[in-house]
């Protein structure tokens, strides 16, 4: 048997055993955010395994106009900048039938 040289290493790089039932955990390997699934395919002989999030349907305009989602964007990295006016209270705009 011939072992091949593994040439590439990577910074979060982890060792993975299968359990009894051949499963492995990717708990340590999870980013921030909250994942509900992965899109799974090989490159060569790599397994990628790319973490999914959902988004609510009502939601979905935002990621399908790609201009608001930039304005989006930015107003969020303005406020994390401190960036931002008060412009006082809008309760007089409110309907209170809603």
């Amino acid at each position: 048997m011939t072992l091949r040289k593994h040439s590439e290493h990577h910074e979060n790089e982890l060792r993975l055993t299968l359990d009894g039932r051949k499963r492995i955990s990717l708990a340590k390997l999870l980013p921030d955010y909250d994942v509900c699934s992965f899109r799974a395919y090989t490159e060569g002989n790599k397994i990628i395994l790319e973490p999914m999030a959902e988004i609510p349907a009502h939601e979905l305009w935002l990621y399908k106009n790609p201009q608001v989602l930039k304005d989006v964007q930015e107003g969020l990295q303005q406020s994390k900048e401190g960036k931002v006016r008060k412009r006082g209270l809008f309760a007089k705009y409110a309907q209170d039938d809603l």
